[in-house]
């Protein structure tokens, strides 16, 4: 799994069961790769390539997913049945019919030499649906103890049962904005929300974001990058860099509000929460004392590397020829199974 947030290659070693009905899984062994400068720079820029550029591109990151896999299941005496990838997403545009994440699939079989099933959101999207968010049919399958499924990465999304069907959205953007003002001032990441703690509300701004005209479209709905770099970052251009801490407490309270309005409006009593924002101390504090329900925080494994499992699962799904895509998620005209599949 490789997120907005460009963190790193996530990279999970699963095993999934199938018995009385019911799937059951293990992570049996996960580590984050984080990408090296040159990475972050490539996969940033991505969308500004000339097709020849961006083509080559995919390759080269293809056979660099490859080739960290290939290390990983070395190094780990692992073997494993598929590689089931999600690729970088570069460009999202699911209004336009068209989703493109990065990562060749053909590449990753052959330097991995084991089958690799990537592009699981084209299909979706051909069908007229939001191509994400794809964790929830994991959601429903794996974790559907919890009456909430919240992840904190790149963007912050949700997934719950309403009326007998499972309902998922883009909240908001949440470590992709709060990790490009902290870079700012050289960082990687505001750890545990430190920076934006010494940090005051700016409250025109806190206004602005609260009412960017996303937050009242009625869900399938979901958020790329163009879409932040469109109606986001110019609203952080008048701000000088002394005031980045102000920006930071600014947009962690968004993002607190944004999510416990979403949680409030809905009956429930518990949030499983997970992602990098889970670490994310004064994140979590808020949205706490904004939100009716509990928020739990599970091992560090399911915060790390629950959606490189899900996508895992996706794949196990793709192989069994079973849906892994829900229509009342993204708004497709069916459910699908969707996914590539690449052998060596």
């Amino acid at each position: 799994m490789s997120g907005t947030s460009l963190d790193g290659l996530d990279l999970a070693f699963c095993r999934f069961e199938y018995t009385a009905k019911k799937w059951r899984f293990n992570i049996i062994k996960a580590t984050t790769v984080p990408y090296p400068v040159r990475w972050k720079i490539k996969l940033s820029e991505a969308g500004n390539l000339s097709a020849n550029e961006f083509s080559s591109l995919n390759a080269e990151f293809g056979i660099y997913i490859g080739k960290t896999v290939r290390s990983f299941i070395k190094k780990n005496n692992l073997k494993a049945d598929f590689i089931g990838c999600h690729g970088h997403t570069v460009f999202h545009q699911p209004e336009h019919r068209f989703t493109v994440q990065i990562g060749s699939g053909a590449h990753i079989a052959a330097e991995s030499a084991y089958p690799c099933i990537c592009d699981f959101r084209t299909t979706d999207v051909a069908l007229g649906g939001q191509g994400a968010p794809l964790v929830p049919i994991g959601d429903e399958l794996l974790f559907g103890n919890y009456d909430f499924c919240l992840n904190i990465g790149g963007f912050a999304n949700i997934s719950y049962r309403q009326s007998n069907k499972r309902i998922a959205f883009d909240i908001c953007p949440a470590n992709i904005i709060l990790n490009h003002l902290a870079a700012k001032l050289n960082k990687d990441y505001d750890a545990s929300g430190n920076m934006a703690k010494k940090g005051n509300d700016m409250q025109d701004l806190l206004f602005k974001l609260n009412h960017l005209p996303y937050y009242s479209l009625n869900p399938p709905k979901s958020l790329g990058r163009e879409w932040l770099e469109d109606m986001v970052i110019p609203l952080t251009a008048p701000y000088k860099k002394n005031q980045i801490n102000d920006l930071l407490r600014t947009f962690t309270e968004h993002i607190a509000v944004q999510i416990s309005n979403v949680i409030n409006k809905t009956k429930g009593n518990n949030v499983l929460v997970t992602g990098g924002g889970a670490f994310n101390d004064f994140l979590i504090g808020l949205i706490r004392q904004k939100c009716k329900a509990k928020l739990v925080l599970p091992e560090n494994d399911i915060i790390n590397y629950k959606e490189a499992l899900i996508f895992a699962f996706l794949g196990v799904l793709r192989m069994r020829n079973t849906n892994n895509c829900i229509r009342s998620v993204t708004g497709a005209l069916r459910d699908c199974c969707g996914g590539a599949i690449y052998l060596p």
